[in-house]
């Protein structure tokens, strides 16, 4: 664990890091870079509206999470969506009363209903597509309302058992969290 104070080469104690353990530690505070250059979209073109996204997907009542879509680029395997987040959404009340912060599960379920999304809409899937898994998550900052969060998700994995993107969290041009979210393609459950 890093020191305040102290530098990479001195860890926690002050023992010294190695080679290895620096650049690892390093590279977890570096952000990369966005999937998507969001200066080089229009923000304010809604390409799917709320009520156009959960046509496609079952979600409903508070797991109604996206509030629109604003790109998709299917060759690219890209799409950005965002979530306008209120000091009236229902978690509000009680996840950090007097300074609320969105939940991260609900950044991860955000991702997950545009990764979704993007596989009803980019294969013509017309099946469920269920919450698999997460990998490489971090998050990075905390997300206080009011703010608008915009997601970022680009394909990585397209196959009939199985997609998974990598995604990414938006707030203020700074990025709030990244993580890869895998998604089970359900054919024969109702949607």
């Amino acid at each position: 664990m890093l020191v305040i104070g102290r530098s990479l080469r001195q860890g926690a104690g002050g023992r010294c890091l190695h080679g290895r353990q620096r650049r690892l530690l390093k590279d977890s505070r570096v952000p990369p870079p966005l999937l998507c250059d969001l200066d080089s979209i229009d923000l304010d073109r809604v390409m799917f509206t709320r009520e156009q996204i959960y046509e496609k997907l079952p979600h409903r009542f508070e797991f109604m999470q996206l509030d629109g879509i604003i790109h998709m680029d299917k060759e690219a395997g890209v799409a950005v969506a965002y979530r306008d987040i209120t000091l009236q959404d229902w978690w509000v009340r009680g996840h950090v009363p007097g300074s609320p912060i969105f939940p991260g599960v609900l950044m991860l379920e955000v991702s997950a209903h545009l990764s979704a999304f993007m596989m009803r809409y980019l294969d013509d899937y017309d099946g469920f597509v269920a919450f698999g898994g997460v990998d490489k998550c971090k998050f990075r900052g905390a997300v206080n309302p009011p703010a608008r969060m915009y997601v970022i998700c680009r394909r990585v994995e397209d196959r009939p058992k199985r997609i998974s993107g990598n995604c990414q969290g938006v707030v203020d041009g700074t990025l709030v969290f990244e993580a890869q979210i895998t998604g089970l393609p359900l054919p024969n459950t109702p949607t």
